[in-house]
């Protein structure tokens, strides 16, 4: 077992070594505690999305290409709850907003992982082992799920505005730090802190990490790990879910085609945290978001590749990802 002495704080270091080097470039010390805040938020925001098929690649070896289908139905059904929760969300107190936000989220995550249940019976299932099948019939089960979700909410845009209480933000001398922001910190924080528990700490994460190493050793002592590795699928679509509620709050609105749109940051994400690593998903959602608020600000035009620039200097360092997943 690994001890804190064994732990490699490299990798971990690299994001408060972004925010150091971003502060001389930005100026202003105001302007940089308000870009590196809403940095760590969408980083946080993309680290639960992302944590979803992190957990499917690094527990299941599944290259699910349609996880964007379980972030835009999150999005969507969250716009249906707080549709409903008028009275609640048009209060002023945070409180009134966090108790219509939570169902939301809850009813997200369960119909995300419901469709997660049946897109792993029906897609996945009978391609496990076949990396290049898997691509092709997870993006085309998105497509079909982008279709359902025109049927049901419409082509459209639908907005999806921020309650009361979480808009606007706190000033702190020159900086403003905006609510919500901070809302999306803690959630990711809370999320991380469960994925960490469970995978360490608990006889159902003991098992499934040991049914990836030694599938027949575990099975053999009279466990299902089939049906553990279906159950890692609905909890990493539940996820997708969460994170597409999360999302769809960021942007203020919604489009069936948003989960394509974010899983380039998604796979960016995996690849710079080293495949299937939850630990290394976090740091690579931060340094993702922190690098895209910077360079949004310094050098808007190179925004979009400014992330793709990231990833290659990270895999120029370590090619397997930070924190790579050994014995794979």
């Amino acid at each position: 077992m690994k001890t804190l002495s064994d732990f490699d704080w490299k990798p971990l270091a690299g994001v408060p070594l972004l925010a150091l080097l971003a502060l001389p470039l930005v100026g202003s010390p105001s302007t940089w505690l308000t870009l590196t805040v809403a940095g760590l938020a969408m980083g946080m925001i993309v680290f639960i999305i992302a944590s979803g098929l992190t957990l499917v690649f690094g527990l299941m070896d599944v290259l699910n290409f349609g996880h964007g289908v379980f972030i835009a139905l999150g999005a969507f059904v969250a716009t249906s709850v707080l549709g409903a929760m008028a009275d609640w969300t048009g209060s002023a107190e945070l409180w009134r907003n966090l108790v219509a936000v939570f169902p939301a989220m809850l009813a997200a995550m369960a119909v995300a992982g419901a469709l997660g249940l049946a897109f792993e019976r029906f897609i996945v299932r009978p391609v496990y082992g076949q990396h290049l099948k898997q691509i092709l019939i997870t993006m085309g089960g998105m497509i079909i799920g982008e279709e359902l979700i025109k049927v049901i909410w419409g082509p459209e845009q639908i907005p999806l505005p921020l309650p009361e209480g979480m808009r606007g933000a706190w000033v702190w001398g020159d900086a403003a730090i905006e609510r919500y922001r901070v809302v999306a910190v803690a959630v990711g924080l809370l999320v991380f802190a469960a994925l960490y528990w469970t995978l360490n700490r608990t006889k159902i994460g003991l098992l499934v990490r040991a049914g990836v190493q030694d599938r027949e050793m575990v099975e053999s002592l009279g466990y299902r790990i089939r049906r553990l590795f279906v159950g890692v699928f609905v909890v990493g679509s539940a996820l997708a879910g969460l994170g597409g509620v999360m999302w769809g709050l960021y942007q203020q609105n919604v489009v069936p085609q948003m989960g394509a749109q974010v899983n380039v940051l998604i796979f960016i994400v995996i690849i710079i945290g080293g495949l299937g690593s939850t630990g290394g998903a976090l740091i690579g959602a931060l340094l993702v978001g922190l690098m895209a608020n910077y360079t949004g600000f310094l050098l808007p035009k190179l925004a979009l590749f400014s992330n793709i620039a990231l990833m290659v200097a990270v895999l120029l360092w370590r090619p397997q990802g930070v924190y790579p997943v050994s014995n794979r």
